[in-house]
């Protein structure tokens, strides 16, 4: 059994991730904590999968959220469902504000006037933001 036990040190090879980060995975709950052998970390052969979860899911997650979406499979299979109907949610805002920014940018670079904020479109939009009326809301989509 010890010997199918990995080191803090193997399973940072193994995942790219680095021992400090490890012991932060565990210290937050997002990896079970190590069993001791002679004061040192061993972790199972199932800890690689795991860490490779938490790689992929920390491209949409807060580690927060990883824990959470973690804590929620736990109790009942499908209960991580609504949490991540609600990062898509979120993450589709995130979007639209991009593609906004984005829009706003091209705008800026394609302005005719050569100060933008000479520009009575730009004018207008600070007038707007001002008012709270977010940049998606400024332009078309």
């Amino acid at each position: 059994m010890a010997d199918d036990l990995l080191t803090i040190g193997e399973l940072s090879r193994r995942t790219g991730v680095a021992t400090s980060a490890l012991r932060y995975y565990e210290e937050v709950g997002l990896l079970r904590h190590a069993t001791r052998i002679s004061g040192h970390r061993r972790y199972p052969p199932e800890a690689v999968g795991v860490v490779g979860a938490i790689l992929l899911l920390r491209d949409a997650f807060t580690l927060d959220e990883i824990r959470r979406l973690m804590a929620a499979r736990s109790k009942a299979r499908r209960s991580w469902r609504e949490l991540a109907r609600r990062k898509l949610v979120e993450l589709d805002e995130r979007i639209e504000e991009a593609q906004a920014a984005r829009f706003a940018i091209e705008h800026a670079l394609e302005c005719p006037y050569e100060d933008i904020v000479d520009c009575p479109s730009f004018q207008q939009i600070v007038l707007l933001r001002l008012a709270g009326k977010p940049l998606e809301d400024m332009h078309p989509a």
